[in-house]
C-alpha cells in the first residue's frame, strides 16, 4: 500500500511538472527557442496572483482570470517587441536575451517583494483530500493533474485541428514559405509566446498554492520543466505529460529512500533517459 501511495503521489506531482514543461515544449516546437527565463516568469505570475489576492481578496483560482490575460499580454509584447528582433538561424542571441530577462525578473521581484518566501492561501483546498482504496490523495494535486491533462488535450486539438494550429506548424516548419503564402509569421510567433505565457500563469499560481516561493525560485522550476520535456521527447505534448509523470514518480521514490535523494533521483532518471534515448521516450515523429 505504501508503494501504491508513493506512485500515485509521484503521478500527481508529475502533473505540476507538466504545467511547467508544456510551455517550453510549445515554444521549442514552434520557434526552436529555449526560454531561460521560463521559470522566473512562472514565479512572476505567482507574485501577480499574490498581488491580486491581497488587493482584491480573490481566491487564487479566481485570480487566474486576471493573471492569465496579464501574462498572455506580457508574452505577446515580449515576443513582438524584443524576441522577434533577435530570432534567426543563430540560436545564441535569443538565448542570451532570455538569460538577461531572467536576471532582470529575479532582481525586480527581489526589489519589489523582498526575499521573504510567500504562499497563496487556498483555504480548505490546501488540506482537502479524498480516500481511494485506502490511499489519501489531496484535492489540489488532483486538480493540478487534471488541469495538466486538459491543457495537453487542448493544445493537441489546437495544433492538429484548427487554422491557428496550421499557422503554428507552417511557421515552425519553414517561416519563409509560410510568409510567402500569407502567414504573418511575426504575429504567429507572438501568439505562440502569449499561449506559452498563459500556461506559465497556470503553473505559477498552482505552484504558489502548493508551496512557498521567493524571487529566486524560478531556476529550479526551469530545470524540472526542461527535464520533463527531454524525458518525454521534444515537440510531443503527450510526451511532455509522460515526462512529467516519470520525473514526479522518480522523485517520490527517491524521497522514500531519503529526503536528500528526492531531487537527485529525478536528475538521475533524466540523465539515464538522455544517455539511452537522446530524443526522449516519446519523440514527435
Amino acid at each position: 500500500m505504501a508503494l501504491i501511495d508513493t506512485l500515485l503521489q509521484g503521478v500527481l506531482l508529475g502533473g505540476l511538472y507538466t504545467l511547467f514543461a508544456v510551455g517550453l515544449s510549445l515554444i521549442f516546437g514552434v520557434m526552436r527557442l529555449v526560454n531561460i527565463a521560463h521559470g522566473d516568469f512562472a514565479i512572476l505570475a505567482a507574485y501577480i496572483g499574490h498581488m491580486v489576492l491581497t488587493t482584491l481578496g480573490l481566491h487564487p483560482l479566481l485570480a487566474l482570470a486576471i493573471v492569465i490575460p496579464v501574462m498572455a499580454g506580457l508574452g505577446y509584447l515580449l515576443q513582438s517587441a524584443l524576441l522577434n528582433r533577435v530570432m534567426g538561424e543563430d540560436i545564441l542571441p535569443p538565448l542570451l536575451v532570455t538569460f538577461g530577462l531572467a536576471i532582470i525578473v529575479q532582481n525586480a521581484l527581489l526589489a519589489t517583494f523582498s526575499s521573504n518566501a510567500v504562499r497563496l492561501p487556498a483555504g480548505a483546498l490546501e488540506t482537502a483530500s479524498i480516500e481511494i482504496a485506502g490511499v489519501h490523495l489531496g484535492i489540489l494535486p488532483i486538480l493540478t493533474f487534471c488541469v495538466a491533462v486538459l491543457l495537453i488535450a487542448a493544445l493537441e486539438f489546437l495544433f492538429s485541428s484548427t487554422r491557428a494550429g496550421r499557422a503554428f506548424r507552417a511557421t515552425s516548419d519553414d517561416p519563409e514559405i509560410a510568409k510567402a503564402i500569407g502567414v504573418k509569421t511575426y504575429h504567429v510567433l507572438s501568439m505562440a509566446m502569449a499561449l506559452c505565457f498563459s500556461t506559465i500563469a497556470l503553473a505559477g499560481v498552482l505552484l504558489a498554492m502548493r508551496s512557498n516561493f521567493d524571487p529566486f525560485s524560478g531556476p529550479a522550476r526551469l530545470i524540472f520543466g526542461f527535464e520533463a520535456v527531454i524525458i518525454g521527447g521534444l515537440g510531443s505534448f503527450w510526451g511532455t505529460l509522460a515526462g512529467g509523470i516519470v520525473l514526479g514518480v522518480a522523485q517520490s521514490l527517491g524521497a522514500q529512500i531519503s529526503p536528500g535523494m528526492q531531487i537527485l533521483a529525478g536528475h538521475l532518471v533524466f540523465f539515464a533517459v538522455l544517455a539511452l534515448r537522446p530524443r526522449g521516450l516519446f519523440p514527435k515523429g
